[in-house]
């Protein structure tokens, strides 16, 4: 009988030797591989290493039982002039505006006292607190695009956004209310907010969440906006904000992850309509930035 295994096993000293030769040569490729896997993710983006980031949330809002009005229709735009309509737009998962329920200690911050304010940095329902950031200042413009831009005056707008590190107040952070205010807009159809500039969140490019109002009253009464709205942030700002200052360093790994082609709210815009959601914006990181911005209204 032939003895296999003494035949597979038994081939002399050439062939050992190729073989561990063979052995070895797989062992470094293996030991390469591994190390490149381990450069690849070292350089890599690590945008979940920083406590700041806060992920897309997507919470199932219940609606609240009052009050329940119907929404005013929205005619047809027919821009004239230098202005689009602005495209309505997602308010988010807590605007609290009413709208919707959180863990927060309000769900319509229209109805508490001191809302219609100016400077919305601090918190003023059951807090002070006041968020840390570069200091903007932004004037809004409501125009009604059916009438040749002309300015809408008596309005009310209310604007929310999140802080340097991605977070909402009344949502990320329940016992706070900063970074949310209500105004009213003026004979040239104008509003001043001072606020900071946002914090960029995994998944959204920067921006600023609006309500349009008709009136005062029907803003804090608990009313359907005529308008919801987002601004996005200028590109080239965002970039030297975040790299710029260190209470942004989680925002500068989650904007190199997204774009407005690829946002999930801006990349179905028009051109006109980016360009009028776009402030302009002028300033510097250490003296704080001014900007403004057209929102058109149909009417």
């Amino acid at each position: 009988m032939v003895d296999h295994e003494a035949q597979e096993h038994d081939l002399g000293l050439a062939h050992d030797l190729k073989a561990m030769a063979a052995l070895a040569t797989r062992r470094r490729a293996l030991r390469w591989f591994a190390g490149a896997g381990t450069a690849a993710m070292v350089t890599g983006c690590d945008s979940g290493s920083t406590s700041g980031t806060v992920a897309t949330p997507t919470p199932t809002p219940t609606a609240t039982a009052t009050p329940t009005p119907s929404p005013t229709s929205t005619p047809t735009p027919t821009p004239s002039g230098t202005c689009v309509a602005d495209p309505t737009e997602t308010n988010g998962p807590y605007p609290a505006d009413g709208t919707n329920t959180s863990s927060g200690p309000t769900s319509n911050v229209l109805t508490s006292s001191g809302v219609v304010r100016s400077d919305i940095r601090s918190s003023f329902v059951g807090s002070t607190t006041t968020v840390t950031g570069v200091q903007m200042t932004i004037t809004l413009t409501l125009v009604n695009v059916n009438s040749s831009c002309a300015p809408l005056a008596g309005y009310a707008i209310y604007i929310w956004h999140c802080n340097a590190t991605g977070q909402y107040s009344l949502y990320d952070v329940p016992a706070e209310s900063w970074l949310r205010g209500l105004g009213v807009t003026d004979a040239n159809g104008q509003v001043t907010f001072t606020t900071i500039f946002p914090g960029c969140y995994a998944g959204r490019w920067p921006h600023i969440h609006f309500e349009v109002f008709s009136s005062l009253a029907n803003a804090t009464g608990g009313r359907f906006a005529r308008l919801i709205g987002q601004l996005a942030m200028p590109s080239a700002v965002c970039s030297t904000v975040y790299n710029g200052s260190s209470t942004y360093s989680s925002s500068v790994c989650n904007l190199s992850g997204v774009s407005i082609a690829s946002d999930n709210v801006f990349g179905d815009n028009s051109a006109a309509q980016i360009a009028q959601q776009t402030p302009a914006m002028s300033g510097s990181v250490s003296a704080g930035y001014a900007a403004t911005a057209t929102i058109g209204l149909a009417i």
